[in-house]
């Protein structure tokens, strides 16, 4: 089993670009808002169904970006890793994808449009 916690700790900046890659690839890509509680964020993932692993991009108000990874052990038991992304990370990101984000977030209301579109 793959220890997700040392793999954000370690490789927090490839799991963004691989992220990202498969998410410009799409079409359409999909922008989602959510919320629990008082939070919310807009949303974006990729989901590897055999493996029981969702890795997402969230924004959060502030510019808080951080990397989801949802997963399901052996024991068909839920974990979660949460990292907050250094501004360096931040900077991984298409700046175009930042501006859907962060208008997803505003509107409360998530989008569908082109990958290429969001690779800019």
């Amino acid at each position: 089993m793959i220890n997700y916690e040392e793999l954000v700790k370690t490789q927090s900046g490839d799991l963004i670009e691989k992220l990202v890659t498969y998410v410009v690839s799409q079409d359409p890509v999909q922008v989602l808002f959510n919320y629990l509680d008082k939070d919310q964020w807009s949303i974006i993932s990729m989901h590897n169904y055999e493996e029981d692993l969702e890795i997402s991009l969230r924004l959060h108000f502030d510019n808080v970006y951080d990397l989801y990874i949802g997963y399901y052990d052996d024991e068909d038991e839920f974990f979660e890793v949460i990292h907050l992304l250094s501004e360096e990370e931040k900077e991984i990101l298409p700046p175009a994808l930042k501006k859907i984000m962060a208008k997803v977030l505003v509107d409360e209301r998530g989008m569908r449009l082109s990958g290429k579109f969001l690779s800019r």
